[in-house]
């Protein structure tokens, strides 16, 4: 079998592949976030595969982070170059020339802003998911660290996760009065995600 016939044969068998690439810099809980995502995916009975991709490991510098998940055993281990759904913790990086490359038809972005979408942000964009989940996070946790919200609001918008599936998933990697804290934050991003259709 020669390689283009390889790639196609590849690109079929994984067509139910859902690939999400989560945006934020370091401190913000991104690579917990596509953990935490992978976690609730597993719940549910699917297959994932979830990884970083750091640049300088310094709080603030950009971090990106990967959760790909089907319904079937996951043989690609690459990055995400051609996702389906777009996570921006941190809103300053929707100016970033590269954010939406390779965005797949149909994609989804949930969206960390104070600020109203007022135009679709790229030309692939069927469904996003806008809500002010630092607010919510300096509320709920006491801290700038909107993860949690941002799931929340990722269940609700994509349709892709049950959130029964999220919150019980957080229990894995929190505790306490923290896991409580957290646990309300995510039923806020649930609630309160402003979901727009174009």
């Amino acid at each position: 079998m020669n390689g283009a016939v390889g790639a196609e044969y590849e690109r079929r068998d994984l067509i139910a592949v859902k690939e999400i690439r989560i945006h934020g810099r370091g401190g913000q809980g991104a690579v917990l976030a596509a953990r935490m995502l992978a976690s609730a995916f597993v719940a549910e009975g699917k297959y994932v595969a979830s990884f970083p991709m750091y640049g300088f490991e310094r709080r603030g510098a950009p971090v990106v982070a990967f959760t790909r998940v089907d319904d079937k055993p996951i043989r690609e281990k690459t990055q995400i170059y051609t996702p389906d759904c777009l996570v921006v913790i941190d809103p300053g990086l929707m100016t970033l020339p590269t954010l939406f490359n390779g965005l797949q038809p149909d994609g989804i972005l949930i969206l960390n802003t104070p600020k109203k979408l007022k135009k679709r942000p790229h030309e692939n964009l069927k469904i996003g998911g806008v809500i002010n989940a630092t607010r919510i996070a300096v509320e709920e946790i006491g801290r700038d660290i909107p993860n949690t919200c941002l799931l929340g609001a990722f269940a609700a918008a994509s349709g892709w996760l049950k959130m029964e599936s999220l919150l019980a998933c957080l229990e894995e990697y929190l505790s306490g009065d923290i896991l409580q804290r957290n646990l309300k934050s995510a039923a806020r991003g649930y609630r309160e995600v402003e979901v727009i259709k174009w």
